[in-house]
């Protein structure tokens, strides 16, 4: 399990977080500094083992979830569920890097592995493939990561295993897109904030909800949302740099205004500072509440400087140079 084909990367969504509940088009990116493996205790190498202990107790833990699918019936992908148990018992665990809570598709890259190596048979992915197939591939993923999620739209484990971003245009629209990078960042950078703690998704995705219900003045307006969100992914993939932009920091003042319980209190003046010099536009990245913050800039040189000096730990997601 050495070969590139059996490490699976963590994926940001760019665009789309709670919007794609109201039926926005989302867009995600497979992000390979933050990946994982499925590998085995006793392998010859460094590695946390009480993390990979637990992780082993927790691919046992999701064996007994898709075996009781399995026994009621429903388990809709086949999988090499006694393979997969003899190898549990010889120590399986996923070697990972992708940090826990973050919104960058830990459980996602899981699954993405366990598909791999014990679907009989696999679906093999490719950029150009029927869209029945994708959303097969999809359902599949979907209904293993539910383990972990109670529900799941599959897109992670799907982004991770296809390692090409994918642009959501609904439900049933799944398409492989390339992104023209070097037309908005020949100088910038896609980057990401971490802010130091795990967010929980849970419990703010029940107050975007809430808010979709409000009557108040400051509720988010379903349809607004939507077209702020589109505008700015059919910008980017369609090379138009400045349009994006301007999109983007559209977005970003929509979602200071409206999303501020998903902002960490700690971050809301940098957004704001953000947004007042132009100098890079931040974002939510997945629910919020913690994990990393999603940011642009269209001058990477600057930002570094102005981060630098303001002891902000930040990660290049992408950069020309």
């Amino acid at each position: 399990m050495k070969d590139k084909s059996s490490i699976f990367y963590a994926k940001i969504l760019l665009f789309g977080e709670y919007s794609v509940i109201t039926q926005s088009m989302a867009l995600t990116i497979p992000y390979g500094h933050f990946n994982g493996e499925l590998s085995f205790i006793h392998e010859d190498k460094y590695t946390d083992y009480d993390y990979a202990k637990w992780s082993n107790r927790q691919l046992n833990n999701l064996l007994e979830y898709i075996r009781k699918l399995q026994k009621e019936g429903n388990l809709e992908v086949k999988l090499e569920t006694a393979r997969f148990e003899e190898d549990i018992r010889e120590g399986l665990y996923f070697e990972s890097t992708i940090p826990q809570g973050y919104g960058i598709g830990s459980s996602g890259a899981l699954v993405a592995a366990i598909y791999k190596r014990y679907a009989n048979p696999a679906i093999h992915f490719t950029p150009s493939m029927e869209q029945e197939t994708l959303a097969e591939l999809k359902r599949h993923f979907a209904q293993i990561e539910s383990f972990y999620h109670g529900t799941s739209s599959g897109i992670d484990p799907l982004n991770s295993y296809a390692r090409f971003p994918l642009l959501i245009k609904d439900k049933q629209n799944i398409e492989a897109v390339s992104i023209p990078r070097n037309k908005h960042f020949s100088d910038g950078a896609i980057f990401l904030i971490d802010t130091g703690s795990p967010g929980k998704t849970e419990p703010l995705v029940n107050i975007f909800m809430e808010n979709l219900k409000s009557p108040e003045s400051n509720s988010i307006n379903e349809q607004e949302l939507n077209t702020i969100t589109n505008n700015a992914i059919q910008s980017l993939i369609a090379s138009d740099s400045s349009v994006f932009f301007q999109n983007l920091k559209v977005l970003s003042e929509y979602q200071y205004s409206h999303f501020t319980p998903m902002i960490p209190d700690a971050y809301l003046d940098l957004w704001n500072y953000g947004l007042t010099s132009d100098d890079f536009y931040l974002k939510l990245c997945g629910s919020g509440g913690g994990g990393f913050l999603l940011g642009f800039t269209p001058n990477y040189p600057k930002l570094q400087s102005i981060f630098n000096k303001m002891n902000i730990n930040y990660i290049p997601v992408y950069k020309q140079k």
